[in-house]
């Protein structure tokens, strides 16, 4: 038989067993087959951030019957936690597990894209603005022509709302920043600075160890278990919360394009799902651990969690609107973007303080001696 015609032949008999279908407990070859790809985080495995990834890999592999799995690594496997984006795009490793805040020295559009006050909205108005308002292709916009990086994203990583941070000694006002060396990144950074801060970028394994040789005096990282898991309460006692930086913040999953294409339409459909899955059951999740850690940091470690003052509040949502002007009439991507997310939130933050039930007023009513917030 030629070659031509084997060839014809074995394209019948594929069209044949597809028509068909499989045997019991058997799967067309295509469909048996397995991918696997390389993922790399920005964080430490020991972070519950690190859960998140590991939720996430955990998902796609059950939904798609083991078909996509993904390999996840942790920071400095394979590059270091603030090159995990480049090496993504460039195909070092398939993709990433990162913060767009961490490449706000790319583009500034980081900051509105995954974190900031955002015109009153929470993170579950952020994830209607994401899927519901346009965000989501903004924010592939920016990679993709704003950037120029070969990568798709999807949020997948809601660490908020978080606290203002650690400091050494009690924070009055405002004028207490000034000289305060500080670990704090995005907007919070850009901030902090007008008030007179040193402010210095560090991924979260190395907080601890700047903190113990003098190299900071305070740090904002995430609030709760993961800043229990980085024993900050060694060095620091006074932790303040809220913060206006980061009451949203979201972190994305990200993909190489060329990776993201290659893979079959169902199993694009299973890594959208999952990461939409992941999103909220790794929040909600989270949020149990955070409450269990507070209560360990204040009842076993002598933590004083304190209300950060309202001045601070109000003065930095002064800052940042300023600041967000400038950059506003400076690039019209980053105005694409806070017009975007103005036009939402006008309409879901009003809707949510008009009907929906106020949070203190039934949880006063139940638990209010047990609040530990000074």
């Amino acid at each position: 038989m030629s070659r031509r015609m084997w060839g014809g032949v074995s394209s019948a008999l594929v069209v044949l067993a597809l028509m068909l279908g499989p045997g019991p407990g058997e799967l067309p070859e295509a469909l048996a087959q397995s991918k696997t790809l390389t993922f790399q985080a920005s964080w430490p495995s020991g972070l519950t951030l690190y859960d998140n990834f590991e939720m996430f890999a955990d998902k796609v592999d059950k939904m798609s019957g083991g078909r996509l799995k993904i390999d996840t690594l942790p920071a400095g496997t394979v590059v270091g936690p603030f090159e995990v984006l480049d090496a993504t795009a460039r195909g070092v490793i398939d993709g990433g597990h990162t913060a767009p805040g961490y490449y706000i020295g790319k583009h500034w559009a980081a900051v509105p894209l995954s974190h900031g006050p955002l015109f009153g909205m929470d993170t579950i108005d952020m994830f209607g603005w994401i899927w519901e308002g346009g965000g989501l292709e903004l924010i592939n916009e920016w990679y993709q022509e704003v950037l120029r990086l070969d990568v798709v994203s999807f949020p997948i990583l809601a660490a908020a709302p978080q606290a203002l941070g650690w400091f050494k000694k009690p924070i009055e006002g405002w004028d207490d920043f000034k000289g305060v060396k500080f670990r704090i990144y995005g907007i919070g950074a850009d901030v902090f600075k007008e008030a007179g801060m040193t402010v210095v970028t560090l991924p979260g394994a190395e907080i601890l160890p700047a903190a113990e040789r003098g190299v900071i005096d305070g740090a904002e990282w995430v609030g709760g278990i993961e800043d229990l898991k980085l024993g900050f309460y060694n060095v620091w006692k006074y932790h303040y919360t809220p913060g206006m930086h980061e009451p949203t913040t979201v972190g994305d999953l990200l993909i190489n394009k060329g990776t993201w294409e290659s893979l079959a339409p169902d199993l694009q459909a299973i890594v959208r799902a999952a990461a939409q899955a992941t999103f909220f059951h790794w929040w909600v999740s989270w949020q149990r651990q955070n409450a269990e850690a507070y209560k360990e940091m204040v009842e076993k470690h002598g933590v004083e969690v304190r209300r950060t003052p309202n001045d601070i509040l109000i003065t930095f949502l002064e800052t940042y609107d300023k600041i967000l002007a400038q950059k506003v009439a400076e690039d019209p991507f980053i105005k694409r973007v806070v017009d975007s997310q103005k036009a939402y939130a006008s309409l879901l933050v009003p809707y949510r303080r008009s009907v929906w039930p106020p949070y203190e007023f039934a949880s006063d009513y139940y638990w209010k001696d047990l609040i530990f917030l000074k």
